[in-house]
């Protein structure tokens, strides 16, 4: 392992760090003091050192478990939101009390699926966070549980770091676990070797990750770091993933954990929250014509190229387009109900203008609201 490879991190100017849950709280059920005080330490020196920071913290529903006298973290939703209403607010207060030692000021930022897919939202987002940075405040973000579905939501913080990542436009990211490194296999076992770097996705072929939410009170697992820093190398940010104990190492560029080196490409942040953040409402069916224009040739879905569509969605929600073998092949904004398409389908919008009112001379689905999934 070569430490001058995580070089990037130890130079980054603005960078996104992610802890979870079960590097924050005890196993019954209460937030770690100790540890919030020392990760605080850390990223205090770093953010005095004159690097902007943002903390993605988990730990809300985590930290209500002891408090309402859980005897483990709830499995339905209505008691996983009352559990993350109290811990949010008693993880924040420790955050505020231990950077405030340092002098340093947090603000606290809940984000939804539902806040990033619309357009103003999502800007939203990114100008509160901006302006915490330039005003020398660190941000602590946390999905916001207390409000969040099952259908509606980032499903783990690893994935909602790396869209903050690229969010911000950060330098780095950095995934904070239990675990020193990715592994090439359990690493309860003897003989698994950690991983130090990642060049390619075509790297961890074969590499057993295990499943999301295998142990501990956090709900994600090397399966979702996995991912989030392929979203985010993906984006053009370099990623390292290793334990909270080796924080301070990881900022400083030293060799440890497993470095995810970043592609070269950085995709429209509208691009990025479109295939990682949302979910399809409903489907749309293409026709072969269709599917050729959206997908090779950047145009937008007119209703002509629709063929048959399922789910029920509304005007502004995101939903999958498929091939004729229900194979989705992009995501976008879908400009009408789900209601109104059965009229609207094989339709030129000249005939729609014509005979439904101009307000139909529009596309299903804007190039500009769309991301293409994968090639048909």
């Amino acid at each position: 392992m070569h430490a001058d490879t995580r070089a990037p991190v130890a130079a980054a100017r603005r960078i996104v760090v992610k802890v979870g849950s079960s590097s924050l709280t005890t196993p019954d059920g209460h937030i770690d003091t100790d540890r919030v005080t020392r990760l605080s330490e850390v990223l205090a020196a770093r953010r005095l050192a004159g690097t902007e920071l943002l903390l993605v913290s988990s730990g809300a529903i985590a930290a209500g478990i002891g408090p309402l006298g859980l005897a483990s973290r709830p499995r339905d939703l209505a008691t996983q939101q009352a559990a993350a209403s109290v811990g949010q607010g008693l993880l924040v207060a420790r955050y505020t009390a231990a950077f405030a030692r340092h002098g340093l000021t947090v603000g606290q930022v809940l984000l939804t699926v539902e806040d990033m897919i619309r357009r103003v939202q999502h800007r939203n987002a990114q100008r509160t966070l901006l302006r915490l940075l330039a005003v020398g405040a660190v941000p602590i973000v946390n999905e916001n549980d207390t409000v969040a579905t099952h259908e509606i939501r980032f499903g783990d913080n690893d994935r909602l770091a790396a869209l903050v990542a690229h969010l911000v436009r950060a330098d780095a990211l950095l995934l904070l676990s239990d675990v020193a490194a990715l592994y090439d296999g359990d690493p309860r076992r003897p003989g698994a070797l950690p991983i130090t770097d990642v060049r390619d996705p075509a790297d961890l072929d074969g590499v057993e990750l295990g499943r999301p939410g295998a142990r501990g009170v956090g709900t994600g697992g090397m399966v979702t770091k996995v991912e989030a820093a392929r979203i985010a190398t993906g984006a053009g940010v370099p990623t390292l993933l290793t334990s909270a104990a080796n924080a301070g190492a990881a900022l400083a560029g030293e060799a440890v954990g497993t470095y995810f080196h970043p592609q070269d490409r950085r995709p429209s942040t509208r691009q990025l929250w479109l295939a990682h953040a949302t979910t399809g409402r409903g489907r749309v069916w293409l026709d072969d014509g269709a599917v050729d224009a959206v997908v090779r040739r950047g145009a937008s879905l007119l209703p002509a190229g629709v063929v048959r569509a399922e789910g029920e969605f509304h005007a502004g929600d995101p939903v999958d387009l498929c091939d004729a073998r229900g194979v989705p092949v992009a995501r976008g904004l879908v400009n009408y109900d789900a209601a109104e398409l059965p009229e609207l389908m094989g339709r030129s919008t000249r005939w729609l203008a014509r005979e439904l009112g101009p307000e139909y001379e529009r596309e299903i689905v804007h190039r500009d609201d769309m991301v293409i999934l994968a090639a048909s």
